[in-house]
């Protein structure tokens, strides 16, 4: 166990250089798609509270497409469907396969933080004579995302792990890292392991963040 644990840290001290390079790639990759998902969710959301039949149907049918197949079999679709229209590298296909998968999620969380928004609060917004969309722009979208943070904090992190599905298709972030060594080695569990403290750093660091954005919506509410 002594000399595992010392095979475990000298791996984790010598490869360094690699991994801090592979986790560069697993943040860029969490923080494209879940921008990106930011958009889709807030889009699909005001489908769905829209109260017009058939954009609600739009959106559930989205929704629906999204829980109801595995993350694995979208990026792959993203991959192999979008390369037979044009040319688009991994890190965008993962990015923007990352990205609907999430968006649907975000979208049930913008719809319910939206809706949990007193009607008081958009009555008051048409009676300053604001238009139905001025209303939510101002006021409720800002609480509705106040409220919502909590949620998207936890859906940040969901996409950062996820991102590790990203090694399926050739993108050396951190997971892809951890298998190459374990396969050149021989010894996948110390690499494993490796892996696995440079995603609870980056885990850590997304919650610190997070924790810090909503102690400062906190102080300015």
């Amino acid at each position: 166990m002594y000399l595992n644990f010392i095979g475990f840290w000298e791996a984790l001290v010598n490869s360094r250089g690699i991994f801090i390079e592979a986790a560069q790639m697993t943040l860029a990759l969490t923080a494209v798609s879940i921008f990106i998902a930011i958009f889709i969710g807030l889009f699909f959301a005001l489908l769905k509270i829209s109260n017009i039949k058939i954009l609600e149907w739009i959106a559930n049918t989205y929704i629906y497409i999204v829980r109801g197949t595995p993350l694995i079999v979208q990026i792959f679709v993203f991959y192999y469907g979008l390369t037979n229209v044009w040319m688009i590298s991994g890190f965008w296909s993962v990015s923007l396969g990352l990205a609907f998968h999430n968006g649907a999620y975000i979208a049930e969380i913008f719809r319910g933080s939206i809706q949990s928004i007193g009607k008081g609060q958009t009555e008051a917004g048409r009676s300053l004579g604001m238009s139905r969309s001025l209303t939510m722009r101002r006021i409720i979208l800002p609480q509705a995302f106040r409220r919502a943070l909590p949620p998207l904090g936890n859906q940040f992190i969901i996409g950062l792990k996820d991102s590790s599905l990203a090694a399926f298709i050739g993108v050396s972030e951190i997971f892809a890292v951890a298998t190459t060594q374990g396969a050149n080695t021989f010894d996948y569990m110390t690499w494993l392991l490796v892996s696995a403290v440079y995603y609870l750093i980056l885990v850590f660091l997304l919650t610190l963040v997070v924790s810090m954005v909503e102690k400062k919506m906190a102080v300015s509410d």
